[in-house]
This record gives structure tokens, sequence and C-alpha cells, in this order.
């Protein structure tokens, strides 16, 4: 069964061609992808329209996300400790140097895994 013809009216007989970077049509290409569009479509109701409701459906590991959470807080509590010393004069020591140190390389590393985590995020788009 062949596809009837469209009305003259709404036949589309004008191209339009832009350049875009790789990242500008990236953009682009997931944004017609999460509003499940092709990207002319997209493109036309961008438009025409103005801006298009693309539907994102985020999933999140809740469990690492209260871990993360409760670190936060155990190294903020210490580096509250440490800052209450020395406002209270404080003379630094050998071992505040070193738990110092310690809150600074836990900031790190935890800095380290949400990046990870935001970058499996990122890539999984």
């Amino acid at each position: 069964m062949t596809r009837p013809p469209k009305e003259t009216d709404m036949k589309r007989e004008h191209r339009v061609t832009i350049r875009l970077t790789d990242t500008e049509f990236s953009i682009i290409e997931n944004a017609a992808e999460q509003a499940e569009m092709s990207i002319s479509e997209y493109m036309r109701t961008q438009t025409m329209e103005g801006q298009v409701n693309a539907r994102f459906e985020i999933v999140a590991d809740v469990a690492e996300i209260k871990k993360l959470i409760g670190e936060f807080g155990k190294i903020g509590s210490n580096l509250n400790q440490i800052a209450r010393y020395f406002n209270q004069g404080g003379i630094i020591s050998t071992e505040m140097k070193n738990e110092i140190r310690k809150s600074l390389r836990d900031i790190y590393e935890m800095k380290y895994e949400v990046m990870k985590m935001a970058g499996d995020f990122h890539g999984s788009n």
C-alpha cells in the first residue's frame, strides 16, 4: 500500500542548510532523541514554536550517593574541629598537619569518585 500524496500546501519544498560543530550537532541530536523526534522535526519545532520539552530519565545509585553524603559530613565535621582549634589560638602541630592532610586527601578522593560517577552518567547518554 503506497502512501497518499501530501497536500500541496503541506509539502515541504524548501531546504535550509546550516553548518554545526561536532558539539553543536551532538547537543541537537541528543535533544531530538530525548524528545523522541527526528532531527528535522526537532529543528522545525524549535524554530516555529520555541522550546521543545524533552523527557529525561536520570538513574542514580542512591546507596552510593548516601555513602558520599555521609563521608562529606564526616570530613566537614573534622574540618570544623580543626578550624575551631585554630580560632581558639591552637598551635599547629605535626598531628594537626597530618589531620589536615588526611582531610584534604579524603576530599580529593571523593572528588575523584564523584567525577567518575558523573563521567559514567555522562557516558551513558
